[in-house]
């Protein structure tokens, strides 16, 4: 665009001399001079008609030699030209002409995409390396080349009567250097899984990691199967713990932090029997001592307000508070699905019974068969619904409720936080009074007692300095042990319910073609 414009200000420095505006671009760009002078500046003069024909000709060697001066050229004929460009006049008098409409955009394709261009690709791919290298560094924390496997099977009953217990078998391959050798197998009851859950919170918890919750403790449920001599009465209740253990520790492996743990390395490695573990019964008075502590903390609550400075947790706090009274909702509405299919599947069985009865009773051939091949669909048919009930249970039902304890955990470590910001306030509160009893020593001139108002106020200061860093600590601690739940909880439940819907899917498949097989025994009938 400097460059076209630079014919109109040529003709006022040869008749009047008095605009020095270009003379500098003039003195720099004596190259440019020589080739416009030649024929687009002289045929401009003369005959104005005819610019646009000779500019379309002539321009483009122009805009190509500018083009190859741009990437040679210091940055500061480059800021010259972008002073230049914003000029009206020029822009003005070529409005006037009829051939506005050829000339305009091509002064605009060179000088400004030229530098611009160059400049935004330098920026945009450090941005995309900076956006890229990110959440690598953070999947390399978290999802590293070792692989651990847990699988839990063959549960046991052990001893007879009411001092009976369940043994399962631990199964576990693994990657992990850490370990002594790459594959393990031992036998755990189920109070070895409470220990090492009580003993996992008791070291992570209060430094905001949030660790899995073991599965809890049903007393009518063991209770049954200690009284009853068979199994098959139990053995519902019994798959069910199973399960549940085998997700605790698959969870509990899955935590970079949790599974280097010496405590779980212990409980998957050491052969024999566990140390016995204490205060896990249901009824324990540890278990009355927790409750109370519970109790005592939702008072904490109530009696102590926290002056939340970070909008960040108040938002996530919230959200934890939204997403547990929804899944609760959900699963409450899945179980009730899950109770209802029993029921169909069960009246299915009885209708099928019926319909066979009904066929040996019929005299008529064709319907007798066709009654007959009926209670032979409904039976298959009662088979595939109770399949569908036990995958809902066990794939859905079963997920929310393992998320419901799992965000029973994030709440304690957010009121984790919030006792560590409690601490540190009353650290400060106390402070000042050491400092206002200090001043009252000082005034009183009890100077004997001021040395040693002076190390209280030290030791104070220490603890709220060490209460600030503790309290930094675990916001910064759960900050990301949030950002890895999120990720968790999406990518569980995207599993869960694809793998759900496929199921759900195939037992519907199947359930046409049982009816599409019934259909022709029923046209038969004559």
């Amino acid at each position: 665009m400097a460059d076209e414009r630079e014919p109109p200000p040529m003709e006022e420095s040869n008749e009047n001399n008095e605009d020095d505006i270009f003379s500098e671009a003039i003195e720099k760009k004596t190259t440019d001079e020589s080739k416009t002078e030649e024929q687009p500046v002289e045929d401009s003069k003369q005959e104005p008609t005819r610019v646009p024909i000779k500019a379309d000709i002539n321009t483009d060697d122009l805009f190509s030699g500018e083009g190859d001066e741009v990437k040679l050229d210091s940055e500061e004929e480059e800021e010259e030209e972008e002073e230049e460009v914003p000029e009206p006049e020029p822009s003005k008098k070529d409005e006037s002409n009829p051939f506005n409409s050829v000339e305009p955009p091509k002064p605009t394709e060179e000088p400004t995409p030229t530098p611009q261009i160059s400049v935004s690709s330098h920026s945009s791919s450090s941005a995309v390396k900076v956006t890229a290298s990110k959440p690598s560094k953070e999947e390399e924390e978290e999802e590293d080349e070792f692989t651990i496997d847990i699988k839990v099977s063959d549960p046991q009953k052990m001893g007879d009567g009411m001092g009976a217990y369940m043994v399962y078998r631990v199964r576990t391959k693994t990657s992990v250097p850490a370990f002594r050798k790459a594959e393990l197998s031992v036998l755990r009851r189920f109070s070895d899984f409470l220990g090492l859950h009580s003993k996992l919170a008791e070291k992570h918890v209060s430094k905001g990691v949030i660790v899995p919750p073991a599965p809890e403790k049903s007393v009518i449920g063991m209770t049954k199967i200690k009284v009853s001599k068979d199994d098959s009465g139990s053995s519902d209740f019994i798959e069910k713990r199973r399960a549940a253990l085998e997700r605790f520790l698959t969870r509990t492996a899955s935590h970079p932090l949790l599974r280097m743990d010496p405590d779980f390395r212990d409980f998957l490695e050491r052969e024999g029997d566990l140390p016995k573990s204490t205060n896990t019964s249901a009824l324990s008075g540890a278990g009355v001592m927790r409750l109370f502590h519970k109790v005592g903390d939702a008072v904490d609550k109530i009696s102590f307000k926290m002056d939340e400075s970070d909008e960040w947790f108040d938002e996530r706090h919230q959200q934890v508070e939204n997403l547990d009274v929804q899944l609760r909702k959900l699963h409450s509405s899945m179980e009730t699905l899950v109770h209802h299919r029993k029921e169909l599947s069960l009246t299915t069985m009885h209708f099928s019974k019926s319909a066979a009865m009904l066929g040996n009773a019929e005299e008529h051939t064709a319907l007798s068969r066709a009654l007959s091949q009926l209670a032979e669909t409904e039976e298959r048919i009662e088979i595939i619904q109770h399949d569908q009930a036990d995958n809902d249970f066990y794939q859905m039902a079963e997920l929310l409720k393992d998320y419901i304890s799992l965000l029973g955990s994030v709440k304690e470590v957010f009121h984790e936080r919030f006792k560590t910001y409690k601490v540190w306030k009353e650290a400060e509160a106390t402070l000042t009074k050491k400092r206002e009893n200090k001043a009252k020593l000082e005034l009183a001139g009890k100077n004997d007692k001021v040395p040693q108002a002076q190390n209280e106020i030290t030791e104070w200061s220490e603890k709220v300095e060490k209460g600030k860093e503790d309290f930094e600590k675990i916001s910064q601690t759960i900050r990301k042990e949030m950002g890895r739940f999120d990720r968790h909880r999406v990518e569980d439940f995207k599993t869960t319910v694809v793998r759900y819907l496929e199921q759900l899917m195939e037992n519907q498949q199947k359930l046409i073609k049982c009816w599409e097989a019934f259909l022709p025994e029923a046209k038969a009938i004559a």
